[in-house]
């Protein structure tokens, strides 16, 4: 397997040091829009195979070239979901195999927002998937830690535990701590605040996918390995638009622990404006520059990969299913996945939630490589044998768990 590694982000920076580590690649080349940054993720992986190109990530013909040029035949995608469908586009066009971590973005429905889906999240990739079968490719979508492991999760608990299911509730939260910050979000702010104040999807197996407005439905949910109890709320995401194409639910949600504090920061963005992607002209007569207001607010927070030193606690991503056993008799289980930030700096020097995001996809990259699994058209993690790839996260020695009563 050669791979084209787009995006030398927190999250970039740690799928180089997790498969520097793994014997499955030939090749991984680094590239980003900032050439230094490339070679320094490259340089960090302390491995002959990998090298740094620089790349402008929305130009589609230049990242096909790129694949070309180097003989990649997957190109991982560790970009914002902004340059989604150009790098979805461009590896198709190369005649390349495609992972990402974050699909395609939605666009609210115009007139009833809090109601009705628009566009949802990943539409723009699955309307092409004849052209990916047709290809005989595979893009591989909603593969980091979530959408990723909850998907997983879902697969596993359809195939082995559950003869029925009633609901699939992904239920992530953290007691993360960054010492010296009264607010440093542990990952992209582009991205929470896309996630968090978009409106959030519900699914229901006689209703189909609905949304509700943002923060709906709180609940107390307990965290495992010492996080305890964490308020979460419902939060527009992949795993909800994705389960129910391979797994019969009843109803799919997604929620997660952002605490009152969070909401209440998000809130206020959203109502100053803040939140907004669409450009506005700053500056006087002397000369304006065009900015997004939600480009201003990435950029004068803390770089969340470099928190990691700064970070305390455990952040955790799982999967709460409610059914009925194989046994016939009424069954709750909570699967997860706790990533401990002292464990993942020591051993990897990534803090717990971009590294706990780049485990993922280097497992699934090295299950393709091995046939352990394979496809093609557009597909996510539910499509694929649940135990191969569990038994390998073990393997990378971050194990997984149960919890029986949910």
């Amino acid at each position: 397997m050669r791979v084209l590694l787009v995006g030398a982000g927190g999250v970039g920076g740690s799928i180089a040091l997790i498969a520097a580590r793994r014997k499955f690649f030939e090749s991984m080349v680094v590239a980003d829009f900032d050439g230094d940054r490339a070679a320094a993720v490259a340089a960090s992986a302390g491995d002959d195979r990998f090298s740094a190109v620089r790349v402008d990530a929305s130009d589609e013909s230049a990242v096909a070239a790129l694949l070309d040029e180097h003989g990649c035949d997957v190109l991982m995608n560790a970009t914002d979901p902004r340059f989604v469908m150009p790098l979805f586009r461009a590896a198709l066009q190369a005649g390349a195999h495609y992972l990402d971590m974050a699909m395609s973005l939605s666009t609210p429905h115009a007139t009833d927002p809090y109601g009705t889906t628009g566009v949802k999240l990943g539409d723009e990739q699955f309307a092409m998937t004849e052209n990916w079968s047709s290809a005989g490719r595979l893009a591989l979508v909603g593969m980091g830690i979530e959408p990723g492991m909850a998907d997983v999760f879902a697969r596993y608990a359809a195939d082995e535990l559950f003869s029925g299911i009633d609901e699939l509730g992904v239920r992530d939260g953290a007691n993360l701590v960054v010492a010296g910050y009264d607010f440093a979000p542990s990952f992209s702010i582009w991205t929470t605040i896309e996630e968090c104040l978009n409106p959030p999807v519900i699914f229901e197996k006689e209703r189909g996918w609905f949304t509700t407005p943002p923060f709906s439905e709180p609940e107390v949910f307990d965290f495992p390995d010492g996080i305890g109890p964490v308020e979460c709320v419902n939060v527009e995401h992949e795993e909800v638009l994705l389960m129910p194409r391979w797994i019969d639910a009843g109803r799919v949600t997604f929620k997660y622990g952002l605490g009152e504090e969070f909401i209440t920061v998000l809130r206020v963005l959203h109502k100053l404006g803040m939140d907004s992607t669409a450009t506005v002209s700053v500056g006087s007569n002397k000369g304006t520059v065009e900015v997004a207001p939600r480009d201003v607010i990435a950029a004068v927070l803390p770089n969340p990969a470099l928190l990691g030193e700064r970070m305390s606690g455990k952040t955790c991503a799982g999967l709460w299913v409610k059914g009925t056993g194989r046994d016939g008799k009424p069954r709750q289980v909570y699967l997860y996945h706790v990533v401990d930030n002292d464990w993942s700096m020591r051993e990897y020097g990534s803090q717990a939630v971009v590294w706990q995001t780049a485990l993922n996809p280097v497992v699934a990259m090295e299950l393709l490589a091995n046939g352990s699994w394979s496809g093609v058209g557009v597909l996510g993690p539910e499509a694929f044998p649940p135990i191969p790839f569990l038994d390998l996260v073990n393997e990378y020695g971050s194990p997984w768990g149960i919890r029986e009563g949910g």
